[in-house]
């Protein structure tokens, strides 16, 4: 990013000093003036003389004529620096994305909007799923996509570098969130094969992913990226991101402990409310305006208990 330039002006700024003398501001005299006992105040002989000023500085102008001078040159200043900022800001891309869109790709019919999502190399594609053209390309400098998932308008992907984006699906106008989990970075580059189940979109509508990883189990809202729960695995336990299984809207992750016997204690239960156990509260998930969400399909109400009213907001569980 190109650096701003600064303009550095002692003399716009009230109560500079110059050249070691007295402070420069609207409450000091100028340096000609007469001394404050002046039986004239610095009038010509004859000259009216001016009222004191009330205490408390009433009866005098809250600026004085230099002070304001010196005001507006500095309002000018930041006011021509607005659009540098601006243009500053707009051009910074942290994460090192690059989205390239490929208009010639016209947009087949409604049924076919969503595009699919593959990797290739360093980029992730998406093409048109009846013609193949491809729609857009999203890159990042330094990082190769491992792994992709896709819900309807979300294109999920999992870097190397341990980043976790929320592209745009139809049209890859825009990334919408990264997010990164502590210690994912390095525990994908020390085996092959391990992004396979990081990604577990939950909720009709991938409205919820869940990132699973050795330690814990992310699930951010798709909408904006918000982290809504976090399960920590068991202690001496770990996640098994590969080992997992769908069923009714519920997702079975394996969880290996070594010295257990009962294989139930190696499985969690989650879905987007978080983990599964009878008597839990579930969490406001929502957007503001977006409707509540529904026990999914085969869960109990006595399993989820979506009952009305208020719900937490969040929930990080303790190793159990």
């Amino acid at each position: 990013m190109t650096a701003l330039p600064t303009t550095t002006a002692p003399d716009l700024l009230p109560g500079a000093r110059t050249r070691g003398g007295p402070q420069d501001d609207a409450d000091s005299p100028p340096a000609d003036s007469p001394p404050a006992d002046s039986p004239h105040d610095g009038l010509p002989p004859g000259g009216a003389r001016r009222p004191a000023p009330r205490s408390g500085g009433q009866g005098r102008p809250p600026y004085g004529p230099r002070r304001r001078a010196r005001l507006l040159r500095a309002a000018l200043s930041a006011a021509l620096a607005v659009p540098l900022v601006t243009a500053a800001h707009q051009s910074r891309h942290p994460f090192d994305d690059r989205l390239t869109v490929h208009t010639t790709a016209a947009p087949g019919p409604p049924a076919a909007q969503e595009p699919v999502l593959r990797t290739a190399g360093p980029r992730v594609e998406a093409r048109d799923p009846r013609s193949g053209t491809l729609r857009w390309v999203h890159e990042r400098t330094g990082s190769r996509p491992l792994a992709l998932a896709a819900g309807p308008g979300h294109a999920f992907a999992l870097w190397s570098d341990g980043l976790v984006t929320d592209t745009e699906r139809v049209s890859g106008s825009a990334v919408r969130w990264h997010r990164a989990l502590p210690g994912l970075a390095d525990w994908l580059a020390a085996g092959s094969g391990r992004a396979a189940g990081v990604l577990q979109p939950l909720a009709p509508g991938a409205r919820m992913l869940a990132v699973v990883t050795p330690q814990r189990i992310a699930a951010f809202r798709a909408g904006d990226g918000d982290l809504r729960w976090v399960l920590p695995a068991a202690r001496g336990c770990a996640f098994d991101p590969g080992r997992y299984v769908r069923t009714a809207g519920i997702l079975l992750v394996a969880q290996p402990c070594p010295g257990h016997t009962n294989w139930t204690a190696e499985l969690m239960a989650v879905d987007d409310l978080g983990r599964i156990v009878p008597g839990r509260t579930p969490l406001r998930n929502e957007l503001p305006g977006d409707r509540p969400n529904h026990p999914p399909g085969g869960v109990s109400n006595d399993l989820s208990d979506d009952v009305p009213g208020d719900r937490p907001g969040k929930a990080v569980a303790r190793p159990s």
